[in-house]
C-alpha cells in the first residue's frame, strides 16, 4: 500500500488530505480541526490507503502482527479512531532487519454527516484492516400534504 496523509471526509462524501505536522521533538501529531490531537506519545501511525465509490469510502490500513483482539476502533464527535498494539517477536528471535513498526498504534479520521455512522463495517485479513463506511442514502423526493385546521 502507498504510503497517504490522513484524510477528512467532508460533508459531500469526498476524501480530503487533513493537517499532518511533525513537532518540534520529530513526534508525529495529528490535528484534525480541534477534534483531538495527539503528540509526545511513542505512537506511529500505520499506513492506509483511502478510495471513494458512489457507495462510501473504503479504507485499508496495513496492520501486521495485529488481531482483532489487539484492536480498538471508536467513532465518536465523527471522529473515527483506530488504535491497538502491535508486540515485538518473542525474545529468542534476533532482528537481522526490521521494517514494520513495533509498539502502539493510533490513527483518526474525521467522518462527515454524509456517512451512515450506524453502517460502518471492519474487519481484519492477512494483517490489513478493511474499513467500509457507507455513505448517507440521498432523500427521496416525497410530496408534502398540508392540512387544514
Amino acid at each position: 500500500m502507498a504510503e497517504t496523509d490522513d484524510k477528512t471526509i467532508d460533508e459531500q462524501g469526498k476524501s480530503q488530505p487533513d493537517m499532518k505536522k511533525i513537532d518540534a521533538q520529530g513526534k508525529n501529531q495529528v490535528d484534525l480541526g480541534g477534534a483531538e490531537s495527539l503528540s509526545g506519545a511513542p505512537h506511529f501511525y500505520p499506513n492506509m490507503d483511502i478510495w471513494e465509490n458512489d457507495q462510501g469510502i473504503t479504507i485499508e490500513a496495513e496492520m501486521p502482527g495485529v488481531d482483532a483482539q489487539g484492536l480498538s476502533l471508536d467513532l465518536k464527535d465523527k471522529t473515527l479512531t483506530i488504535q491497538g498494539k502491535v508486540s515485538p517477536p518473542p525474545k529468542e528471535y534476533k532482528s537481522l532487519k526490521a521494517e514494520y513498526e513495533i509498539g502502539d498504534f493510533y490513527r483518526q479520521i474525521a467522518v462527515s454527516d454524509a456517512i451512515d455512522h450506524d453502517k460502518i463495517t471492519a474487519k481484519i485479513k492477512d494483517g490489513v484492516l478493511y474499513l467500509f463506511l457507507p455513505k448517507q442514502a440521498p432523500a427521496e423526493p416525497r410530496k408534502i400534504s398540508v392540512q387544514t385546521e
